[in-house]
């Protein structure tokens, strides 16, 4: 599966340029499934391939780029083969996060692991989850597509201390702006 995973890159290399900012399309491209790599994304967005960690940051960013989510499963999908790969939480992994001021509303900047940039907004909506296994609920963000991101912990805590306390009839929670959009990061 090595010579697999090389040859995938070397391929995928030969048709793109990865210093472009524009994704590939993945969204046109539907092969066959090709059958299940072993690889898996762990919490902290590590890319695991046959137990050993992807190291080459281009490797793993193109294979970012062209990951799809369908139907609750993982892909690897090029014009041509279609690998279903595995997902503990969630594909991307936010390891920056910066407050900014844009058109006078406070954004709130995210970068991934594997160089995604997003501000959040209604569009890329900060949402808790609760995911098995875990005994609280996790932040993520929707970065493109259908992808999301977790947030790090201690992100996370950092834009709890950026949040304001608010309520509604019910509850007392807390929630922070972007773009004019408040999103909830949990009860208070």
């Amino acid at each position: 599966m090595t010579d697999q995973l090389e040859t995938l890159f070397a391929d995928l290399l030969a048709s793109q340029d990865i210093a472009s900012a524009s994704l590939p399309p993945v969204h046109l491209w539907n092969p066959q499934l090709s059958g299940c790599m072993d690889m898996i994304i762990d919490r902290e967005g590590r890319w695991i391939h046959e137990g050993g960690e992807i190291k080459r940051p281009a490797m793993v960013k193109l294979f970012a780029s062209i990951l799809v989510l369908e139907e609750g499963d993982y892909f690897l999908v090029t014009p041509v083969e279609k690998w279903r790969i595995q997902v503990e939480v969630a594909p991307l992994f936010v390891i920056a996060a910066e407050r900014q001021t844009r058109d006078g509303f406070q954004a709130i900047k995210l970068t991934t692991r594997t160089g995604d940039v997003v501000i959040v907004d209604r569009e890329h909506p900060i949402s808790m989850q609760v995911f098995p296994g875990s005994a609280d609920p996790l932040p993520l963000v929707l970065v493109r597509r259908n992808l999301q991101a977790l947030l790090s912990r201690n992100l996370f805590y950092e834009i709890v201390d950026w949040a304001a306390e608010a309520s509604d009839s019910e509850s007392q929670f807390l929630s922070i702006s972007s773009m004019g959009e408040n999103f909830i990061l949990g009860s208070v």
